[in-house]
């Protein structure tokens, strides 16, 4: 969970000469700050420095990161009539910058680790393209669900189109493992989730491998990670097995959610972010008794959601302690 970032003095440092979405559109630049963790730390996997919302940017959308604030789109969708202001971009090269970074990282790995690469959720997407930025009630987004169930499933499917052509050549250009976050998870309850977010999910899942076995290039596996979703909403995705591996946040019990999901999912995650301000010692101990509730077999230790950026860098170090310990 955004393994480079600013809790490192060398990302730091990259950020102090270039803006952030230059580092995201400079394959170079991405490549260096991908591995600056790698470097750093005892790290059993990459994940490619980028951003989810280079999607609303590839559509048309501008979108800026305001220091203090994050992410802002100026002008987002009021309504429907606003679809008409979005594009289907060419992926190969709208987005071309994702595929030589992740090419290019590949490459400076040398095998070392794998390479993650990801996207964001249709509707963690929409979300934002509709908010104008991140919410803490996602209320004009959710609104659209009542208002324009109709239009909302055509923005969805349109950002949808692009996500599997996007993924598709992620894989093409070196990606070993996708993920999908969706982030915005959590603002909807069972039945919203499967209308709006299982729905794409899952369309995804399958347009991608379709995509890929025609191009006789082999399938790789696929990590969902859907915040705040409810156990429901959880055993319906692990159900469908759409994805290999599911992520889950800091909020679910991870003794309960193998006994609920079971033992033929690989779950990913969950340390909560704040946890990481603990002492030293402390960290190390949740980090064990976190991996000994979720049983040493189809697992992946993470943090439940992106590592916070002033986390000390000792933190990150005993919790990869602790996970290797046990």
């Amino acid at each position: 969970m955004r393994q480079a970032g600013r809790y490192l003095p060398e990302f730091q440092e990259v950020r102090a000469q270039h803006d952030f979405f230059t580092v995201c559109q400079t394959p170079e630049l991405a490549c260096q700050v991908t591995l600056q963790p790698i470097e750093r730390f005892d790290l059993d996997a990459s994940i490619i420095f980028s951003d989810i919302l280079v999607i609303p940017q590839a559509m048309g959308l501008k979108v800026e990161m305001a220091p203090g604030i994050g992410p802002v789109l100026p002008q987002p969708l009021a309504g429907p009539n606003d679809l008409s202001r979005l594009v289907q971009p060419n992926v190969n090269e709208a987005l071309k910058y994702v595929g030589d970074a992740i090419t290019l990282t590949r490459h400076k790995l040398n095998g070392r680790v794998p390479l993650i690469g990801f996207t964001g959720a249709p509707w963690t997407l929409m979300g934002y393209m509709i908010q104008g930025g991140g919410s803490s009630t996602m209320a004009k987004a959710r609104s659209w669900l009542y208002k324009y169930p109709e239009e909302t499933h055509k923005l969805l499917q349109m950002i949808t189109d692009v996500i599997v052509d996007y993924l598709v050549m992620q894989v093409k250009a070196g990606a070993q493992l996708l993920q999908v976050f969706e982030s915005n998870g959590d603002y909807l309850n069972d039945a919203l989730f499967t209308n709006y977010s299982f729905k794409y999910l899952k369309q995804i899942s399958e347009r991608v491998r379709k995509q890929l076995k025609e191009a006789n290039i082999p399938e790789v596996p696929m990590i969902a990670f859907p915040k705040g979703a409810t156990m429901n909403s959880l055993k319906i995705l692990t159900m469908d097995q759409s994805y290999e591996v599911i992520g889950l946040d800091w909020t679910v019990d991870p003794i309960e959610a193998r006994k609920q999901l079971g033992a033929n999912v690989t779950l990913q995650g969950n340390m909560d972010p704040c946890a990481m301000y603990s002492s030293q010692d402390e960290i190390v101990d949740r980090a064990q008794k976190m991996v000994s509730n979720f049983g040493k077999t189809r697992y992946i230790a993470n943090l439940g959601h992106g590592i916070l950026p002033d986390t000390p860098i000792s933190s990150m170090e005993a919790f990869i302690k602790g996970v290797h310990s046990v």
